[in-house]
């Protein structure tokens, strides 16, 4: 995290005073830094503390760290400081702290003063508003505060006991400051916690000092029986106690440094950048809702193992016995990258594939039927071809729209499904076969030996088979047919495509046409517009075309109920509230 964290102290000779900070650097450390300015130096101490490596071999103080009265340092002058070392945490030529983040190579550096100038300032700024103006009701507590030029910054004071100070106590802050608003905003109960983790501690060990000073000699009662002095002339002779005086703990710099150091770490990693893809697709919001579905049947089953392998799946129509390979299939909604990675017999890989085995014309009319809503049904004595066949055919329409019977031993009515798998011995109802809303596909066993070429040398060949695809309402080749039946071909006939490319285009294409769908659900079935009204906005659409239309009507099934009963308590709200008034 791009933070800085320090301690402050408010000083009663001086003011606010920054005592001890610990900053973030990504990139080597400053001129006059490292282990060259300290050579022949040994380890003064390392530690392990969440994959960081502590090491006080870091840099001697420059003048900007307060060990020197250079006017040109940003850091307080020599004069300013107290004689008793209140406003220093580390002695004059102490290196300072670092820790070594070996996963990220980001070092975290602790000093009494930001080297860089600008730092200094931020955090100098930052210090006396959290000492003064900037404070909670009760003066302890956390506190938000800053601006864009220098900076926003978490504050939270505190009291020290010091039983020689004025009030029995001394004044404190810890101050986290960045420049990015948000960040910081939504860090703020991590930082709260952890940073009261650090205060609870510091006050517990004063207070153990406190308590063993005034039990030897209690201050409160010599106070009240000296006679006054002047106050200005008190203060000098009881202020400027160190903190590591008042908690009587001599590495407390270096476990204050371990403590800032994972502290930006740990917040730094808690939260991650993530790429928002906007709201679910209507693919997603039904396939959620067939899970739950699925969840909601498990827990009512009596068996614990059938609870644990759900034998149901959303796509097979109820009472129907699914074939072996349907329940994996139907609660996958990419299906074609699941028969790559789990079926050993792929016939069909791809809507490209197909079109090359049926030929485009055949193809074309097997699209406009599954597009239309209508029944497809195929004849075939391998299970595993019908089922690729329907697993690559899906994938052009919404999961809403789909409802497939893999394969059955009697024929199925299309309003139970609209993919149908038939063994060769089923006899179809002769109005089904001559009825321009279902199209049959019939596996045959090739009369020569390569009718079909191979097209894929690693999977099974199709060259055994003759496929013939029949209709009572045959597409006409000059027919216009609906729009994304046009832009699918055009895909699948574009070879610069690959075949991913082109699973992308149909997942851009769907959902460009159920925003369509949306469109006309709201428009019809809510605001119950007039059909002069539905026809202009199917032309501003796009969709005034007759297949168009059908498509648009059929995709509406599959709108899952979560957006339809959105759409509905949002459009009956004003009403109710309307008809109250």
């Amino acid at each position: 995290m791009n933070a800085i964290v320090a301690l402050c102290h408010f000083c009663e000779l001086h003011g606010p005073r920054t005592l001890f900070c610990t900053e973030v650097l990504h990139s080597p450390l400053p001129q006059g830094a490292g282990s060259g300015d300290i050579s022949g130096q040994n380890e003064q101490a390392e530690e392990e503390e969440g994959g960081i490596q502590m090491s006080s071999r870091i840099r001697s103080h420059s003048p900007a760290e307060g060990a020197s009265g250079d006017s040109s340092s940003p850091g307080p002058k020599k004069s300013d400081m107290c004689e008793a070392s209140g406003c220093r945490s580390l002695a004059g030529g102490h290196p300072g702290y670092v820790s070594h983040d070996k996963e990220t190579s980001i070092k975290y550096v602790s000093h009494q003063h930001p080297n860089h100038p600008q730092l200094f300032s931020i955090v100098r700024q930052a210090c006396v508003r959290s000492l003064s103006c900037e404070v909670c009701p009760g003066r302890e507590g956390p506190i938000f505060f800053g601006d864009e030029q220098h900076g926003f910054v978490f504050s939270h004071t505190f009291f020290i006991k010091d039983s020689l100070a004025r009030g029995f106590q001394r004044w404190y802050s810890i101050i986290t400051i960045m420049m990015d608003r948000i960040y910081l905003i939504n860090s703020w109960p991590f930082l709260l916690g952890k940073i009261r983790g650090i205060i609870d501690e510091l006050q517990g060990k004063a207070l153990k000092v406190f308590e063993a000073e005034q039990f030897g000699c209690p201050q409160r009662a010599q106070r009240m029986n000296t006679a006054f002095t002047p106050f200005l002339h008190q203060r000098n002779g009881n202020a400027a106690r160190s903190l590591t005086s008042l908690t009587n703990d001599e590495n407390l710099w270096a476990c204050l440094h371990t403590s800032f150091a994972w502290l930006l770490k740990a917040c730094g990693s808690r939260l991650t950048e993530k790429l928002l893809e906007g709201a679910p697709t209507e693919d997603t919001l039904v396939q959620m809702e067939k899970l739950a579905d699925l969840k909601e049947e498990s827990e009512g089953w009596d068996g614990s193992e059938e609870e644990e392998k759900p034998s149901s799946q959303p796509d097979v129509v109820e009472g129907q016995e699914p074939s072996k390979s349907s329940p994996e299939t139907s609660l996958m909604p990419d299906c074609n990258s699941w028969n790559v990675a789990h079926r050993r017999l792929s016939v069909f890989r791809s809507l490209r594939h197909m079109r090359q085995v049926l030929g485009a014309s055949a193809f074309r009319m097997l699209a406009w039927h599954v597009l239309m809503g209508n029944q497809v049904i195929w004849k075939a004595r391998d299970m595993d071809l019908v089922q690729s066949a329907f697993d690559v055919l899906r994938t052009m329409l919404p999961i809403g729209c789909v409802r497939i019977i893999p394969y059955s031993d009697q024929y199925e009515e299309a309003y139970r499904c609209n993919f149908l798998g038939l063994s060769p011995h089923v006899q179809i109802p002769p109005h089904i076969l001559s009825s321009e809303f279902a199209v049959l596909v019939e596996v045959r066993a090739a009369t020569r030996s390569s009718l079909y070429p191979t097209l894929f040398d690693d999977e099974q060949s199709l060259n055994k088979y003759e496929f013939v695809v029949t209709s009572g309402s045959p597409v006409a080749a000059d027919r216009v047919g609906p729009t994304i039946l046009n832009k699918i071909e055009a895909a699948l006939t574009n070879q610069n495509l690959s075949v991913d490319v082109v699973d992308q285009c149909l997942v851009c294409l769907k959902e460009e046409w159920m925003n369509k769908v949306k469109v006309l659900f709201k428009f019809t079935k809510v605001d119950s517009r007039p059909k002069e009204d539905t026809q202009k906005l199917l032309s501003i659409l796009g969709a005034a075309e007759e297949d168009n239309v059908k498509l648009l009507k059929f995709w509406m099934t599959g709108l899952s109920k979560t957006y339809k009963s959105h759409l509905m308590s949002t459009v009956r709200s004003p009403t109710s509230s309307e008809s109250r008034n």
